[in-house]
């Protein structure tokens, strides 16, 4: 067995049925082992960074670390950027990426590029393959690093030499991994969890900010369990969309910059602040050391780094968020918040929302909110970045699906890719992309992957003609000095969708917004949906 057969072996070994890349020469022979083994698709995206994107898609939804694979160079380079969105937002990956041979490390040979070192920001850990015999141990190391923890990805750059040699010991692929000084806390530290449930028991307005840690630990359902059982209202950052539907009755929005007014004012008027699985960033709390004056806080995080990095807790709790959450639906708790439920009812009836949309072309919010109520109860929505994911955030109608974005990097051009994921990982749930015009040029490439795979997802185009959040910082910031932001009448969407014989729609006013949308979602191919949004209508 040489090494490429065994890195086929390994992911075997993993369950692995499916991996997104892009070959070159210096993965070559791991693609000889894959062709001969005949066990593992393989989806060839357009371009690198897709790869990621779509195995992060793949991730996300099947909640176990999916592979994208590159070659070295320049293949590998374009990788980066979906290694550290999958950073940013905790998926789980699997990079493996080519390298030019052993002796020739270190000699800007052709092709050759420092992967380790590009991409030590962007990784839990990386591995340079320097024997194949390693590989058995090294892929279920990294598979390990993956998936426990703060979930995340792992590159494994492999020289092409060492996919080629033969291993001198038997092929073992062990079911223990033990690695030094990484040894994830999953259960809760005993006394700090006393201390977490003395604290509930004495707080009068207790609220809960759910992140996507809920999500990525598995843990929507004791959330939602946990705050039912004590009648403890919730709000989540946009990463945490999607841990309790829109219409609960526990639930009051997304907070943060772009979230709810009324989210933000549960946040600022509760005494006890529950944060599970979130970073609780900029954008979620900007002036967290007032917060941390008025409420107290416990932080509940898998990652020990992320408590206390932004607001400072006054109990931290280091653990996965189901484990700590089953056990507190566990304890004796006994809270009436029947008051501070009827205060934030009131604050969320008496807010007022003083957007002002134009009533030319298709109004966004209304988009969002009439495409996610008619879509299925357990589709997957896509959103991409800009101001189409604000949008998306701020109205989608959550039900009993799933929302993936790029939250963290804010990654343009992710929704495609990762859109190609996930549909690849549930066929049978209905998939909708949505983007802006500028985000949609980004990946659109990926239409060839979507063509050729016979993926059946929908895309849905916010179209302003604009880079649209850019356009609205520099109306705000810069007294509407327009500079770079502005994409015209390009490209011509029906010749795109026609060149890859997708479906087309196009919607350019809110009476046939429901009818467009009725088409879109009912046709069975893949298809391209253009609604037509006045270039000045902002997010805020």
């Amino acid at each position: 067995m040489n090494g490429a057969e065994a890195m086929v072996k390994c992911l075997e070994e993993e369950g692995v049925t499916r991996i997104f890349g892009y070959p070159g020469v210096a993965i070559s022979p791991f693609y000889e082992a894959l062709y001969n083994a005949g066990t593992i698709e393989h989806v060839l995206v357009r371009q690198e960074q897709a790869a990621g994107h779509a195995a992060s898609g793949y991730a996300r939804i099947s909640r176990k670390a999916a592979v994208c694979v590159t070659s070295s160079g320049p293949g590998a380079t374009n990788l980066i950027t979906a290694l550290a969105t999958a950073y940013a937002d905790s998926i789980p990956l699997i990079a493996i990426t080519g390298q030019v041979n052993s002796n020739l490390l270190g000699r800007d040979v052709f092709q050759e590029a420092d992967m380790r070192g590009s991409t030590e920001s962007f990784v839990k850990y990386s591995y340079l393959v320097k024997s194949a015999d390693d590989i058995p141990r090294i892929f279920k190391e990294a598979f390990y690093i993956a998936s426990t923890g703060r979930k995340g990805p792992v590159l494994i750059d492999i020289p092409c030499d060492v996919q080629i040699d033969l291993l001198k010991k038997s092929f073992d692929y062990t079911s223990e991994v033990n690695i030094r000084g990484y040894k994830p806390n999953t259960k809760g530290n005993n006394p700090q969890m006393h201390k977490v449930v003395a604290a509930i028991n004495k707080a009068k307005k207790p609220l809960i900010c759910a992140g996507g840690g809920v999500i990525l630990g598995n843990g929507e359902e004791c959330v939602r369990q946990f705050c039912e059982k004590n009648n403890i209202p919730l709000v989540t950052t946009m990463m945490g969309i999607g841990v309790m539907p829109k219409n609960h009755p526990l639930y009051f929005g997304m907070l943060g910059n772009n979230g709810k007014p009324y989210a933000n004012r549960a946040v600022a008027n509760s005494d006890l602040l529950i944060i599970a699985g979130a970073r609780i960033a900029d954008r979620a709390v900007p002036k967290p050391e007032n917060l941390e004056q008025q409420v107290n806080i416990i932080h509940i995080d898998i990652d020990t780094a992320e408590i206390g990095k932004n607001l400072g807790p006054t109990i931290p709790l280091v653990g996965d968020i189901k484990s700590i959450f089953d056990r507190l639906l566990q304890e004796n708790i006994s809270i009436d918040t029947a008051n501070w439920i009827e205060t934030l009812q009131d604050i969320k009836k008496s807010t007022v929302d003083h957007r002002v949309f134009s009533d030319k072309l298709v109004n966004p919010m209304l988009l969002v909110q009439h495409l996610s109520e008619k879509m299925d109860d357990d589709a997957i929505y896509v959103a991409d970045v800009g101001q189409n994911q604000l949008w998306s955030a701020d109205n989608y109608v959550m039900k009993n699906g799933r929302f993936l974005t790029s939250g963290g990097m804010g990654t343009m051009g992710y929704s495609i890719p990762a859109g190609i994921g996930a549909k690849m990982c549930t066929p049978d749930k209905q998939v909708v992309v949505v983007c802006g015009d500028g985000s949609f040029q980004m990946s659109m490439y990926e239409l060839g992957t979507i063509a050729v795979n016979k993926v059946p997802i929908k895309i849905l185009v916010m179209r302003n003609h604009y880079l649209g959040l850019v356009r609205e910082h520099q109306e705000k910031t810069y007294e509407e000095h327009y500079f770079g932001v502005q994409l015209y009448d390009y490209p011509k969407y029906a010749k795109i969708a026609a060149a890859y014989d997708m479906d087309y729609f196009h919607c350019d006013s809110n009476e046939t917004l429901d009818a467009e949308l009725d088409r879109f979602l009912a046709c069975d191919n893949a298809c391209i949906m253009v609604c037509e949004v006045d270039s000045h209508n902002n997010t805020k």
